[in-house]
């Protein structure tokens, strides 16, 4: 999905470039392969930009949910370390009532 998105978004870039460029006079042929090389150089490195962007994006996504998932273990072990006495507790009364 990433990857079809973001040739998308580099297929916008190049042609908004080949939009802004003048037309060229039939009689210069050379002229316009000249100016379509800068502007394929330029669509690349935009393309990498936002590529680098995404990449950036998910290892923040990852990031946060590494933290949120770090977050929840903490307080599972947080609520065990609690239940764990209250149940030793109601452990020992049990066996009191039965010795009773």
């Amino acid at each position: 999905m990433t990857k079809l998105l973001a040739t998308l978004i580099a297929g916008l870039f190049s042609a908004a470039v080949f939009a802004q460029a003048p037309a060229a006079a039939p009689a210069a042929a050379a002229a316009p392969a000249a100016a379509a090389a800068p502007a394929k150089v330029e669509a690349k490195k935009e393309e990498k930009a936002v590529v680098k962007a995404e990449k950036k994006e998910e290892k923040a996504e990852v990031k946060a949910e590494a933290k949120k998932e770090e977050k929840k273990v903490a307080k599972a072990d947080k609520k065990a370390k609690k239940a764990a006495p209250k149940a030793e507790v109601k452990k020992e009364e049990k066996k009191e009532e039965k010795k009773s």
